[in-house]
Formats: structure tokens, sequence, C-alpha cells
């Protein structure tokens, strides 16, 4: 039989905090062992012969120190029931000296088991009470779990599609797909062929062997199948989780969603091509005139010209400088109209005459490729509220579009009529037709481009862009359809039909009788020696007295003693602008009254301001059209 001194010495020397209690509600401490004494920071003589809850009591300040309670219940379990009891992790602060010499309270926690001992006839001796502080563990736990709260609330606050992959990637663990991909709760063996279109997998498996061979982050935008059957854009990006020994236990991934992203990235290189294509297509333009200029003016150089060829010679310069003007202004009208700085001069309208000046401005046209135009307009009035100039421009662009693209000999048709309270216009052709990719953007900047690959039509494409913003300040709307290439094009206008009563404009004569000026004492000042004269010689040649400078000082100077009626200034002159040169000429008594013209080639509307703030009359834009010119002189001999 083995004797008592060595239970004692078992007790004493277990690694387990162990102490003996008196079977009472006080507990009183009967014996304790060195490693509860070590726990606990107390001496043997400290705690054997008190209570237990006397030697180790609540704190009082802390309410949430349950401890003494739960352990009374359980001692008092054991007393009733003779059996065991097992408290798990149970929070009992205990009473410490702070370094300040003060007592306070240390968080600790235990894990505890009261034993009852009995004795040979069967009375309960006292009660075995073994604990074991878990405080560290208790608070790992804690930790971690707070770390989970905290990854849990991350995932939940993101839009980002998170997943586990196996560390070859051949199973997909878990995907949590945020309403863009499909979920996976369970490990799934073929994910790519849900989740990837077969003709990226290849890319994904050579993304995914590199990441793996360096047991780098997998990062990767690629194509992907979403929960609704699309096909999106993906950015993804996954990082590999290393056991001890350094090799890869799992991937963890997220997912964002950069379709929207992607599709912005191609409409601004598509947006980016078909400008580049735009500049070339004006470069080619702008050149085509040139080559007949040059050609006529190495002509007229020649001696001994009859005056027919003469005559030939001069209108092949002016058909082409026509060219280059309407080319220029159909880029200026763009640039004002996409920039919202067009001011329509409303007035009430009757889209009958709107449709007769279009009309009359595209025969030309029309006659020189042998078509065929019908009109079809109403008898009654069509009224509408609009700016007869532009709503004339948007009707002309839409059939020089027509002629442009119809076959010489084809047939076009312009039908005008009143459907509810709506004013709708048609212009159809025979011509050659759009694809249904071109009739989806027909009116977008640059898009007309690629309408012909021989652009023997010429134009720069931007007639449709400005005919749909032109007609949208107007409040209506344009639209196109085309059956396919060779069948044809519709082009409809709708705009707002205005109220019964208003007072429709009439038509206005398309040919301005230029009025016949008298002779007057004209200076043009331009740095453009070949502008300059050649201009000079236009106006002695219908009757005028002409000198010409080319410094803007020389020209200030010399209208102190000529005092010329009218003055055609240049705006960008050497050494002070056109602007000021106007200023000074409105400031000394000679020319204060005289008739200024802007002669440039700043066709801007803030251009048109700065020149009537600087003093000038009238604002021409380079190069000039011989009737504007013609009027305004006209209209200076009326004022000097």
């Amino acid at each position: 039989m083995l004797s008592p001194a060595l239970f004692e010495a078992v007790f004493t020397r277990s690694p387990s905090g162990h102490y003996l209690l008196s079977p009472t509600p006080e507990a009183t401490i009967l014996a304790v062992n060195d490693a509860f004494l070590q726990a606990s920071g107390r001496t043997r003589e400290e705690l054997v012969g008190v209570s237990l809850f006397a030697a180790f009591p609540r704190n009082p300040d802390d309410p949430a120190d349950t401890g003494e309670t739960v352990l009374r219940r359980s001692i008092a379990r054991v007393i009733a029931t003779g059996r065991p009891d097992r408290l798990v992790a149970q929070r009992y602060p205990i009473a410490v000296v702070l370094p300040n010499g003060a007592t306070g309270f240390e968080e600790r926690f235990w894990s505890a088991v009261n034993t009852p001992i009995f004795g040979a006839d069967g009375t309960l001796l006292c009660i075995s009470h073994t604990t074991s502080d878990v405080t560290d563990q208790v608070r790992s736990t804690a930790a971690m779990a707070e770390s989970e709260s905290r990854y849990r609330a991350l995932a939940n606050a993101t839009a980002d599609v998170l997943y586990r992959m196996s560390p070859d990637w051949s199973q997909l663990r878990q995907l949590d797909g945020r309403g863009y991909l499909k979920d996976t709760a369970d490990a799934s063996r073929y994910w790519i062929d849900d989740y990837i279109p077969v003709e990226d997998q290849a890319l994904i498996h050579r993304a995914i062997a590199a990441a793996i061979h360096a047991k780098s982050t997998f990062q990767l935008e690629h194509r992907v199948r979403r929960l609704d059957g699309s096909v999106g854009w993906t950015y993804s990006r996954a990082v590999p989780m290393l056991d001890a020994r350094g090799e890869i236990e799992e991937w963890i991934g997220a997912a964002s969603d950069i379709t929207e992203r992607k599709l912005a990235e191609e409409k601004l290189r598509e947006s980016d091509r078909r400008k580049d294509e735009f500049l070339a297509m004006l470069a080619h333009e702008l050149r085509n005139p040139l080559a007949p200029i040059g050609a006529a003016a190495a002509l007229l150089q020649r001696a001994r010209l009859d005056e027919g060829l003469v005559r030939k010679t001069s209108e092949i310069i002016g058909r082409q400088v026509a060219h280059m003007t309407e080319l220029i202004d159909d880029l200026l009208d763009v640039s004002r109209v996409t920039r919202g700085q067009v001011e329509l001069d409303e007035a009430a309208l009757d889209m009958r005459a709107i449709v007769a000046d279009a009309v009359e401005q595209v025969m030309p046209l029309v006659r020189t490729r042998h078509q065929q135009l019908d009109v079809d307009v109403p008898a009654q009035p069509m009224p509408v509220m609009g700016d007869a100039k532009r709503l004339v421009q948007v009707l002309a662009n839409l059939l020089n579009n027509a002629a442009k693209y119809t076959q010489e000999g084809g047939r076009l048709r312009l039908a005008a009529r009143v459907r509810g309270n709506e004013v709708v216009v048609d212009v159809v052709d025979n011509g050659i037709g759009m694809a249904p990719e071109l009739v989806a953007r027909a009116f977008d900047l640059f898009a007309q481009a690629e309408r012909t690959s021989d652009r023997a039509s010429g134009g720069l494409g931007l007639g449709l862009a400005l005919v749909r913003s032109l007609v949208e300040l107007h409040g209506g709307t344009v639209a196109c359809e085309s059956a396919g290439p060779g069948r044809g094009s519709r082009f409809t206008v709708t705009l707002p039909l205005i109220a019964a009563g208003a007072e429709p404009a009439g038509r206005r004569d398309g040919a301005h009788a230029a009025a016949q000026e008298s002779s007057m004492s004209i200076m043009v000042v331009d740095d453009n020696v070949d502008a300059a004269e050649t201009l000079g010689l236009l106006l002695e040649a219908s009757g005028h007295r002409v000198s010409v400078e080319h410094d803007p000082l020389r020209a200030l100077e010399r209208s102190r003693t000529e005092a010329p009626q009218v003055c055609l200034l240049d705006i960008g002159l050497p050494g002070m602008d056109g602007y000021e040169l106007a200023r000074r000429l409105r400031a000394q008594p000679s020319t204060a009254h005289a008739f200024l013209v802007a002669i440039t080639g700043y066709g801007q509307d803030s251009d048109r301001r700065l020149a009537a703030e600087a003093g000038f009359d009238r604002h021409l834009v380079k190069p000039i059209d011989l009737d504007t010119l013609r009027d305004a002189l006209a209209g200076a001999s009326r004022t000097t």
C-alpha cells in the first residue's frame, strides 16, 4: 500500500493548480499546492485556513465580475449532488499589488473542476478544486474572433468577389459572387468551365502556373462569365497562404468587376481611332483643292492668256476656295455647337419655306450628278419655331449627304408632313446605304469617315453630327435607318409643331441682291503681302480708291493724313494686333467715324465679340465672300 507521504507529494508537485476546500458554503482552504501558489502570486500562509472567497474577493467596482457567484454555485452543486462540477474558462479577476503600491484587479480566466472527496464511511470530507489559468488562450481566442469579425465586416463591406482556391488551383473551394458571379459554397473541380470563356482559359492557366511556380501573387485582368450569362471583365488578385514549411496551403483571392472600365477604355480607343482617321481625312480634303488652285495660279502667270481662259481659271479658283471655306465652316460649326456656344435666332417659320431654301441650295449638286429629287410638301402651312438659317442648314446637309452617297442618276426624295403635334421631314435616297453598326453611330463625330472607302464624295463626315446637335437645340430629334449596304438610307427629322395663330415668316430670297456701293477711299492693312495686294486690286477693280499697308504703325501714320472712309484690318498683325489698331483709329479725329471691318481667320463667337468691343463695325472671316464684302461696303457707304 502506498504511503500518505507519496499522495502528499503528488498533490504538492502537481503541475495543475490544486487545493482542498471545506465542504461548507464559505469553502475554507484546507491545503494548496505549489502550482496554484505560483499562478496566484500568494503564499501558503496567506491562504490556508482562509475562506476561498475572502482570499479571492470579487471586484466591487466591476459589475461584470461574476466569478465568485459562479464558483459558489458550483461548490453548492457538488455538496448537493456529490458529483464533480466543471467550470470552463470562467472570468475571475484576482487582486494584485500594482507598481504604484495600490491594490488593483487583474483580469484572469480559469478552467476549474470541483470534485467531492469522500471518507471510507461515505462522509464528504472535502472538495478538491483543480484550476488551470487559461487567460492567454481566452485572449488569443477573443483576438482571433475579433479578427474574424473584422474580416467578415470587411468582406461584407466590399463589392469584390471573394474566393478560395486549392494549392494547385484545381479546385475552387469557395466563392462569394456578390450577385456578379455564381456563388460556390461547395468545392468544385470544374470551376474554370463555369466562370471563364473557353477562348480565355489558356491565358488563365499560364498566369496561374507562373504564380504557383514563384509562390507569388496571382493578378490578371481577364474576361469572366457573369451570373446573368453575359461576358464581362474582372481584375482578379490572389495571394498564396504558406504553411510552416513554406508550401502553399491555399489561395485567398478577390475579383473586381471592371466591365464598365474596359468598355470605357474601348470607347476611348475607338474614339481615338476615329479621330486619327478624321485628321488624316482632313489633311486629304484640304490638300485636294490646293492642287487645282496651285495649277490655276501657275497658269495665270503665263503670258498671252485669252479672256476665256482667264475666266475659266478664275472660276476654278473660286470653286476650290468655296469648297475649302465650306470645310472650315463645318469644323467651326461643330466646335461651337458641341461647346454650347450657338445661340438660335428663333422666329415662327413655315417649314415649307425651309424646305424650299434647302432644295434650292442642293439643286446644283443634284443636277451635276444627274439625279432626280422629288419633293412632297403639303399645301397647308407647317409652323415651327426656330432659326431659319440653321434649319435650312440641317435639311441642306441631309440632302447634300444623300446626293453625295447616291450614284449618278440615282433618286432622292424629301417628304414633309404634319403628324400629331410634330412636323416630320424624311430625306430618302437609293444610294450606297449603311451597315447596321454604322447606323447605330451615324450621328457620332468622325463616324462618317468609314462610310466609303474611296472618299470619292469628299467631306469631313461632320455633317450628321452637326445635324443632330442643331435639331436637338430646336427641341427635335433626328434618326436614320438603312436596310443595309447598297439599299439606300432614310433620315427623319422631327420638330415640335407650334400653336395655331403664330405668324410664320415667309420664304426669304436665297439670292441676295448686292447693293451698289459708291466709290470710297479704303485702307487695307494686312501683313500677308499677297492677301493685301490681291484684295486691293479687287477693290480698285470695283472703282474704289485703295491704299495698302503691311505694318500697323505705318498704317496709323498714313491714316492721319489720308483719313480713309473704310479700313479693312487683319487681326494678326506684327507688333500691334488689329484690335489695338482699331482702338487707336477710333481715338484719332481723322478716323474716329471711319467704317472698320475686321478681316481675319478667327471666326468664333468670342472673336466677333472682341472685334465689337474694339470698335469694329463688321467682322468678316477669311477667305472673304465677295458678296458679303460688297454688302459690308454698301453698309459703309450709307453710314459715311
